[in-house]
């Protein structure tokens, strides 16, 4: 691979950090439902109601991700005061619920909304500084809340609209990264926690983030907002495409390619749309998953999956990164997927653009 006149560029939307920041630690939590799907043992905290005991949704919500960046915080050994930044975002309006949460935690904060690709999209501009030599430990996270995004996007929760077969359920969840520049940097001390009901220690290998592919908005026409898979695969089918394209690499080069939650509609016109591309089928069924449709139970009754900031950002954190700390997988590319409608836009007619940003992450070698 060669770089172009962008030093650290490859091709033409890939970004190779030299410097290969360090995931130094990470936390999870999610909410009831959540916790009772197929990966409910691998989040650090699972709500024991969703409210959090907060008064209202939002405040549960900001709670949650406050929470999570503690926790990261917290097991790679710092403290707050020896954090440079906060990348994290949500989905409502204002990031109410990272401003909030950062109000109190009292660190330079950057908000970022990329709707549910937030969580790749924090992971890569906090690579961005830490590569460059302008921070030595971010923050990157992001958030969801089931009752604050359908209070915001739908109808209020009392109404009890019917939700059609194509919809996907809003993940109330929080997933937070440690990035360090420090290479030395190992989630510190305390043993990585698998299940609560039965952790153990285990050799944790060192990983790092070695690449960021800048998603591009691809609208299709779509304009149902219950077919929100629909309208984020194509951006997910081009970030793909151009990431391997750009670092010359195959899908047989890495352990797991995961979506950020197109959900099991949205996944099956994926694997559609790269078979159309010249990327059979078959090629991907060991390598490629979702994570809205990984985090729940066919009979949770979710209808097409889960969806939300929090999904694919606790799913990486709760159950991939830790995989990858047990040496399970080596290296992943995680393509956060989003559907950059607002409140007001499907009213004036407007379709729904996607956005794919994809980091790659890997297990580091010795030395490196």
């Amino acid at each position: 691979m060669t770089c172009n006149k962008a030093k650290n560029k490859l091709g033409k939307q890939t970004l190779a950090f030299l410097n290969k920041p360090v995931i130094a630690s990470g936390g999870s939590i999610v909410g009831v439902k959540e916790g009772q799907g197929p990966l409910g043992k691998w989040f650090d905290m699972v709500l024991e109601e969703d409210t959090f005991g907060e008064k209202t949704w939002e405040k549960s919500e900001s709670k949650m991700l406050k929470e999570a960046v503690k926790m990261a915080i917290n097991r790679g050994g710092k403290n707050p005061k020896e954090i440079d930044a906060i990348l994290t975002g949500d989905l409502l309006n204002q990031l109410m619920s990272s401003a909030f949460m950062a109000r109190d935690m009292q660190i330079p904060f950057i908000g970022l909304y990329g709707a549910c690709s937030t969580m790749a999209e924090s992971l890569l501009m906090g690579s961005v500084l830490i590569d460059g030599g302008y921070a030595s430990n971010i923050i990157a996270g992001a958030s969801s809340h089931y009752c604050t995004a359908e209070r915001q996007f739908r109808m209020p929760l009392e109404h009890g609209n019917q939700r059609p077969p194509s919809a996907q359920w809003t993940a109330t969840a929080a997933g937070s990264i440690l990035l360090s520049a420090d290479e030395q940097q190992i989630e510190e001390q305390k043993p990585l926690i698998i299940d609560n009901r039965n952790s153990g220690p285990v050799t944790e290998k060192k990983i790092c983030i070695t690449h960021g592919t800048l998603g591009k908005i691809i609208d299709t026409g779509m304009k149902d907002s219950n077919q929100m898979g629909a309208a984020m695969a194509p951006a997910f089918v081009d970030t793909v495409l151009n990431h391997l394209e750009d670092t010359k690499r195959q899908l047989s080069d890495y352990d797991m390619i995961l979506s950020g939650d197109l959900g099991h509609i949205g996944k099956q016109i994926a694997v559609d749309l790269l078979s159309d591309a010249g990327i059979p089928a078959k090629d991907l069924v060991n390598c490629y998953d979702d994570c809205g449709a990984m985090i729940y139970e066919k009979e949770q009754d979710t209808h097409a999956g889960g969806s939300g900031c929090g999904c694919s950002a606790s799913v990486f954190t709760g159950y991939v990164y830790k995989r990858m700390k047990k040496g399970e997988l080596n290296r992943v590319l995680l393509i956060s997927t989003g559907a950059l409608l607002s409140t007001i836009s499907p009213g004036q007619g407007e379709s729904i653009p996607g956005i794919a940003h994809a980091v790659c992450i890997e297990t580091c070698k010795e030395g490196e």
